[in-house]
């Protein structure tokens, strides 16, 4: 009988152990992949906001189509330009003020923008790769989850603003992991963290074209 109580206190001892371990290591475990996988949606949300923002310089509005975007890429190219100062006379304020409208006192100062050539926006963005055909899709364990593209006008005051928003849920990026430690994540607020339930760049509701990834998260490849 001592020897069956023995062996009950060690089996329950290392129960308690291999439970206390556990408890200590899931969250470490988790946010080894959870950060892993964020490294692979940053990365897909820091393409589309590289294609936003050159849409936006180019036609002066973003768009909520990945097709519209993606053609975009393929076909736009960007102007070189190039910029210099320069001055003139101010002959209208010379003569005004009885001086040679030529060598008069007052002058002009300006500056002179000319166009030296194109280059294609996809090799200025993407280094030549055709990655953006698939910005829109990330794959977690096989299966492609796509990331929500939406676009239009905020209105704030008297002033309407261009914005967009790209999206996907912490849900989808974290689903086959433990569901407590899920719900914690969902309701992150730090300055470390990637605050609330999804991951994400841009806004409909502000006027902001960032992510709301930790700046860590910027040295970090897939």
């Amino acid at each position: 009988m001592k020897l069956i109580i023995q062996l009950v206190l060690w089996v329950a001892i290392a129960f308690l152990a291999w439970k206390l371990y556990s408890s200590i290591m899931a969250p470490v475990k988790f946010n080894e992949v959870k950060e892993a996988r964020y490294g692979k949606v940053i990365e897909k949300l820091k393409d589309i906001q590289s294609a936003q923002l050159a849409y936006k310089e180019i036609k002066g509005d973003f768009t909520g189509s990945y097709d519209s975007l993606i053609n975009f890429v393929e076909t736009a190219q960007f102007a070189i330009t190039s910029r210099k100062d320069t001055s003139y006379p101010d002959r209208v304020k010379n003569k005004a003020y009885g001086l040679d409208p030529e060598t008069g006192g007052y002058i002009i100062e300006a500056i002179v923008s000319d166009t030296l050539g194109f280059t294609p926006v996809k090799d200025s963005l993407y280094a030549g790769t055709d990655r953006y055909k698939n910005m829109m899709n990330v794959n977690i364990n096989g299966t492609d989850h796509k990331i929500d593209l939406e676009a239009g006008t905020l209105n704030k005051g008297d002033v309407t603003y261009k914005v967009f928003e790209a999206k996907i849920a912490k849900d989808k990026i974290l689903s086959d992991l433990d569901k407590d430690l899920l719900n914690q994540e969902k309701q992150v607020l730090s300055v470390d963290g990637v605050n609330g339930e999804y991951i994400q760049v841009g806004s409909m509701n502000d006027v902001n074209t960032a992510g709301n990834w930790p700046k860590v998260y910027d040295f970090k490849k897939e």
